[in-house]
């Protein structure tokens, strides 16, 4: 089991810049991939960014140049730094996490919501 807490989410101007963070605990060592999601009302969940447990990472194609994903595997938590940040970023943005223990098993927490003011 993983599990997974965002933390850093909040209400951010327009133009400014957010770090969110995810705590992981658990079997962290069956952590294969983590990544960040996000969801707006009627509309399913999306792909930030991932990194791999090598580093190697994957933006979606709209974010790349301002968002970085990162991993500290000490401190077994995850990063998104989210610079020159636009109203249409508003999202509950989750935490991913897919661990190889068992199979392949993906992980979730809860979300932490981010509100950009215009």
């Amino acid at each position: 089991q993983v599990q997974l807490v965002e933390s850093g989410g909040g209400l951010v101007q327009a133009g400014g810049s957010l770090r969110l963070s995810c705590a992981a605990s658990g079997n962290t060592i069956s952590i294969s991939r983590m990544g960040w999601y996000r969801q707006t009302p009627g509309k399913e969940r999306e792909l930030v960014a991932r990194i791999t447990s090598g580093g190697d990472t994957h933006y979606r194609e709209s974010e790349k140049g301002r968002v970085t994903i990162s991993r500290d595997k000490a401190k077994n938590t995850l990063y998104l730094q989210m610079d020159s940040m636009k109203p249409e970023d508003a999202a509950v943005y989750y935490c991913n996490a897919l661990s190889m223990a068992t199979g392949w098993t993906d992980y979730w927490g809860q979300g932490t919501q981010v509100t950009v003011s215009s």
